[in-house]
């Protein structure tokens, strides 16, 4: 049964000088394979290998790296994981081949038992998103990248909608109450994972852009 485990909460914070201080989740998953989702910035190093010590995991022991998009927020250590397929937004590769995985546009690109990456576009045009089904719990977590900034930004939706691609906002609306229907957690780019409620479904459906 997969078990699902913030190593570290995303944060970004406006300066008052008009720049963004600003990190990613960095998101664990167990299973039959370990999964590490986003990096982190190049800084962080240190703290991603001792993170992982705690749960007797070495960067070579994942099996998988997937990178929600290709901000350089989230993928600052790619390389300490080089046993490891990655999969940065639409791209899967393994050393220096990359493969054509159509089925992340489809059906979902499976990782492992109740493990999937599928495609959302909006933030960028590559996001993806992590489903995790813990069947004991019967409970299934996103882990979204910042097609969820924060859990602040379903009452306030101008926090994504600054941050986003402006030609794909319409695209962001759909994929961000599709997810929210599916998921009972979400783990957002930059905040705390978040239970998901009716009301936040309700809220999400109604920002759709037509």
């Amino acid at each position: 049964m997969p078990e699902v485990i913030v190593l570290f909460d995303g944060y970004s914070t406006k300066l008052p000088n008009g720049s963004m201080d600003a990190n990613c989740t960095c998101t664990l998953i167990k299973s039959t394979k370990l999964i590490i989702v986003d990096t982190m910035t190049a800084w962080d190093r240190e703290k991603i290998v001792q993170a992982l010590a705690q749960y007797n995991i070495k960067p070579e022991n994942i099996d998988y790296v997937v990178c929600t998009h290709s901000h350089a927020d989230h993928i600052g250590n790619n390389n300490l994981f080089t046993n490891a397929t990655h999969i940065v937004g639409l791209s899967v590769q393994q050393n220096t081949i990359f493969y054509e995985e159509p089925q992340i546009l489809n059906e979902g690109y499976e990782l492992c038992p109740d493990v999937k990456v599928i495609a959302t576009p909006g933030h960028t045009a590559e996001d993806v998103t992590v489903l995790v089904k813990s069947t004991k719990e019967k409970m299934l977590f996103a882990v979204t990248g910042d097609l969820f900034e924060k859990e602040d930004d379903i009452l306030e939706p101008s926090i994504w909608k600054a941050l986003g691609t402006p030609e794909l906002l319409k695209t962001q609306s759909v994929m961000r109450s599709r997810v929210i229907n599916l998921a009972d957690f979400i783990i957002p780019g930059h905040g705390p994972m978040f239970r998901v409620s009716h009301a936040m479904r309700e809220i999400v459906k109604n920002q759709i852009i037509e």
